[in-house]
C-alpha cells in the first residue's frame, strides 16, 4: 500500500494539477458495451406494433383512437368529457401467429360492436381481457359481465355487444375462431363469461409471466406458448361455465357448428350453402339468416379462404406457385385473386411471398381509402399467419 503523501507533496501535486487544463467531464452515462449473443441462443422473433395518441394535439387524440378502434368497436367519450380535453391512449401489440397479445392503456370510454358492424367485418375472434387496473361492464344478450383488476373475461367478436370502461390498463389476448374449432361444445355458450377459480388464477399468472418476456421469445418457443394458452383458456372456460349453459341449442350454437363445418371443409369444391345446411340440419333460409351479420355465408367462406392463402404465402416452406394457392382459395383467374387479396389485406400476394422468402414477414396494412395507417383490425387480420 502506498504511503500517504506529505503535506508539501500534496500541495505541489495540487499546484501542478491546477496548471494543467482540465478536460471537460461528460455529464451523461456512457453507452453500455454491446453484449455478444451467447453461442447457440436463437434471436428474438417478435417485433412489437405500436399505436399511441400521445404525440397528437389534445383535440385530435380521441378521433385518432376512434379511427384505430373502428374495425373492432365504436368508441365514445363519457357525456361530461369534451374531446378537446384530450385522450391519451396507447397499445403495444405482439403478433404470435395464432395469438395477438395487446397491452393497452386508455382513459374511460364506452364501446359498441353493433350488428351492422358484423356484416362488414371478417373479425370473429375470441378474446380474453385481463384487467390490471380499472373496471369494465360489458353487455351481451342482456347479460352484463363485470370485470375488475386481476380478473379475466372471455368474449366473442362474432356477437354484438356494448359496454363501458373506466380508465384502465389491460392485457388483451385475441385468438382466431379456427384455433378453437374443435372446442365448440365447451365454448359455444361461454360468451362474456368472467373466469374464476384456481385455473383462472393460473392463467393470469402465466399471462403475467409471458408479457415481460415477449421481446425475447424465439420462433421455436412461440407455437408452444400459443398451444399452452389455448389449452388453459379451454380449461378455464370449462370450469367456469354457467350452470344454465347446457340448454336448448341457440343461434350461437348453430353458428358454431356451421363455422366448424366450414373450417373442416374449407378447400372442398362441395362446400356450398346447401351442403352446410344439410350438415348441421337446418334449412338454407335459416343458414342465410345465421350469416346475415357476417355479410352472407359465401362472403364468410371467401374471407376464410383468403386468410388461408395469406398463411400459405407467408410460410417460407410452402413452395407452391401463387396460381396454385389462388386455385385452392377458389379463384380460377389469377387477376381476380390478386385483386381480392390486395383489397382484403392491403398488400399483394407477391409482396407477401417475397417477404416470406427473406424471412421478414409483413402484416396486412390498411388499404387506401380506409383509416390512415394500420388499425387494430389490420393487426387482427394477420392472425393465423
Amino acid at each position: 500500500m502506498r504511503d500517504r503523501p506529505t503535506g508539501s507533496e500534496s500541495e505541489a501535486d495540487q499546484a501542478g494539477a491546477a496548471a494543467q487544463p482540465q478536460p471537460e467531464r461528460r455529464r451523461w452515462p456512457r453507452d453500455p458495451p454491446v453484449q455478444p449473443m451467447a453461442p447457440g441462443v436463437a434471436p428474438a422473433a417478435l417485433t412489437p406494433l405500436h399505436f399511441s395518441t400521445g404525440e397528437l394535439q389534445p383535440a385530435e387524440q380521441f378521433q385518432a383512437w376512434r379511427a384505430h378502434m373502428a374495425p373492432l368497436v365504436e368508441v365514445r367519450l363519457p357525456d361530461s368529457v369534451p374531446p378537446e380535453n384530450g385522450f391519451v391512449a396507447e397499445q403495444t401489440a405482439w403478433h404470435c401467429g395464432n395469438l395477438l397479445i395487446v397491452q393497452q392503456r386508455a382513459p374511460g370510454h364506452s364501446y359498441l360492436r353493433p350488428q351492422a358492424m358484423l356484416r362488414a367485418s371478417p373479425i370473429d375472434h375470441w378474446y380474453v381481457e385481463l384487467l390490471q387496473s380499472g373496471m369494465t361492464w360489458t353487455e351481451v344478450d342482456r347479460r352484463v359481465g363485470e370485470n375488475g383488476p386481476g380478473r379475466l373475461a372471455f368474449r366473442s367478436l362474432a356477437c354484438p355487444f356494448r359496454g363501458r370502461a373506466t380508465a384502465a390498463d389491460a392485457v388483451l389476448l385475441f385468438m382466431p375462431y379456427e384455433l378453437f374449432a374443435d372446442d365448440i361444445a365447451v365454448l359455444g355458450e361461454a360468451n362474456n363469461l368472467v373466469l374464476s377459480g384456481n385455473l383462472a388464477d393460473l392463467l393470469i399468472t402465466y399471462i403475467e409471466g409471458i408479457v415481460p418476456r415477449l421481446d425475447r421469445l424465439t420462433a421455436e418457443e412461440i407455437p408452444r406458448i400459443v398451444h399452452t394458452v389455448h389449452d388453459m383458456v379451454v380449461a378455464c372456460v370449462a370450469s367456469s361455465a354457467r350452470p344454465d349453459a347446457a340448454g336448448p341449442q341457440t343461434n350461437k350454437g348453430m353458428m358454431e357448428r356451421a363455422h366448424r363445418h366450414i373450417h373442416l371443409n374449407l378447400h372442398s369444391a362441395e362446400l356450398t350453402p346447401d351442403s352446410i345446411a344439410r350438415a348441421i340440419g337446418i334449412s338454407r333460409t335459416r343458414l342465410y339468416q345465421l350469416f346475415e351479420a357476417s355479410g352472407g355465408v359465401l362472403n364468410y367462406i371467401r374471407r376464410r379462404r383468403l386468410q388461408q392463402a395469406y398463411a400459405a404465402l407467408s410460410d417460407p416452406t410452402d413452395h407452391r406457385p401463387i396460381a396454385e394457392i389462388a386455385e385452392a382459395a377458389g379463384f380460377d383467374v389469377a387477376a381476380n385473386f390478386t385483386r381480392a387479396f390486395s383489397h382484403e389485406f392491403g398488400v399483394s400476394p407477391r409482396e407477401i411471398r417475397k417477404a416470406a422468402a427473406t424471412e421478414r414477414p409483413i402484416a396486412p396494412v390498411a388499404p387506401a381509402g380506409r383509416h390512415r395507417g394500420s388499425t387494430i383490425g389490420d393487426w387482427l387480420k394477420a392472425l393465423g399467419n
